[in-house]
């Protein structure tokens, strides 16, 4: 970012700021579409995100940190929203399906919503570590920064995060595989 602009955007220029989001926002929606798993929520979250930075900008002590302070208002802002959501949401649970899988070009699209349903059943935190780095490539420090944990919170999160998803895949393999091979 440009430290000028950050600065014109400290002291009040709104459109010095509205430069700012044009330049990060898109990237911000799309962190918390991947941590919230909703369009919706991610709207929501990235609005309050948005809303922080500019409420709390003349604040903010260092203005070539921006973009990472603004991720960090918007791993909070995406944990606020999902736990609002949370006690919003009634509870469903679903059922186990024995339908074979198909070992075609389908295949990779169930491996895909295999993926994508363990990704969901994830808590926020969990998910929110995954993205932070796989996502936008932030080493486990940077994670841990930006979600306002020590490091090792972030790494043992990560770690049994991604356990979960091995898990999740390990599972699908040996269907894929026999179905294949029959």
């Amino acid at each position: 970012m440009e430290r000028r602009l950050v600065e014109l955007a400290m002291d009040g220029d709104v459109a010095a700021f509205d430069t700012l989001v044009g330049r990060i926002g898109d990237g911000l929606h799309s962190v918390s579409r991947r941590i919230l798993r909703d369009t919706s929520l991610a709207q929501e979250a990235t609005q309050e995100a948005l809303l922080d930075a500019w409420r709390n900008l003349p604040h903010l002590r260092e203005p070539d940190r921006f973009e990472a302070w603004v991720h960090r208002l918007l791993v909070h802002a995406c944990y606020a929203v999902a736990r609002r959501e949370r006690r919003h949401r009634g509870t469903l649970e679903l059922l186990p399906h024995d339908a074979p899988m198909v070992a075609d070009s389908s295949a990779q699209f169930a491996i895909r919503d295999e993926l994508d349903q363990a990704f969901r059943q994830l808590s926020v935190e969990h998910r929110t570590v995954v993205v932070l780095v796989h996502y936008l490539g932030h080493t486990p420090t940077q994670a841990a920064e930006a979600m306002g944990t020590p490091v090792g919170t972030a790494r043992s999160r990560l770690h049994y995060a991604l356990a979960h998803l091995r898990r999740a895949l390990d599972a699908e393999a040996p269907a894929a595989v026999s179905e294949g091979s029959a």
